[in-house]
């Protein structure tokens, strides 16, 4: 069965859909908690672990001060007799050696993205976060051979939240394709797929990761349980010349 659409663009979003970020930072923040207590923190790792979460949720996940503010959060009994700024340089080191260390695009990834760029599909990403963190990511994981350069959309850059459907029409205008043959694949049900489907493109919920217990509150164009579903329905619905 082939689509009665066809695709001429494919947006994609990287964390929690092109690769595991949920799993892959909370190893991070071991780490760099455990180096923080190597170092003489005096503090057990679960109770750091649970303070840093806590920093994490109140300050948002791209504060550049969450180990300053663990410590300011744990007893002043944690950091007596040690210099506070040293643990936190630990904890930085030993949070971006565990990062990028493991910062790699998965098999099923690598293959899906490498199929499509040989397609007359445009391939691009929109995602949520600080610009240079992300295009970093892009770069680590080596995403940016399959991509059109300039169909690269970090909220960041262009100044538009994700739960923005506005965000999804300029990614799309800028694409010079008919709306309708433009399509989203992410993981979030609210920031991926509701205000995609506002904006009118088609859409792919990947239903994977710490967001897949919660619907999107409009229904998705297509639902997969991961990129291995993504290949298939690309192929057999979208008939795209894909193994």
């Amino acid at each position: 069965m082939s689509s009665a659409e066809p695709l001429q663009v494919i947006f994609l979003d990287i964390d929690d859909t092109l690769f595991g970020t949920t799993g892959f930072v909370q190893g991070a923040r071991r780490a760099a908690v455990e180096a923080m207590i190597a170092r003489g923190l005096q503090c057990e790792p679960e109770q750091a672990l649970a303070a840093l979460a806590e920093v994490v949720a109140e300050f948002g996940s791209n504060d550049d001060h969450h180990y300053d503010r663990l410590l300011q959060r744990l007893p002043a009994t944690a950091t007596a007799g040690v210099n506070p700024d040293l643990l936190v340089v630990a904890g930085v080191i030993a949070y971006h050696n565990e990062k990028w260390e493991h910062l790699r695009l998965h098999e099923q990834a690598e293959v899906l993205l490498r199929e499509l760029a040989a397609t007359d599909l445009r391939l691009g990403i929109i995602s949520a976060g600080l610009r240079r963190k992300q295009m970093e990511k892009i770069l680590r994981l080596g995403v940016d051979r399959f991509l059109d350069p300039a169909l690269l959309f970090i909220t960041d850059a262009v100044g538009i939240a994700k739960s923005n459907p506005l965000l999804y029409r300029r990614c799309a205008e800028a694409t010079g394709s008919p709306l309708g043959s433009v399509m989203h694949v992410g993981d979030h049900p609210y920031s991926d797929i509701d205000p995609a489907n506002a904006a009118g493109l088609q859409t792919v919920w990947v239903r994977q990761g710490k967001h897949a217990v919660n619907r999107p509150k409009t229904e998705p164009t297509h639902t997969v349980d991961d990129l291995a579903g993504l290949h298939t329905l690309l192929r057999d619905v979208y008939g795209l010349p894909l193994s």
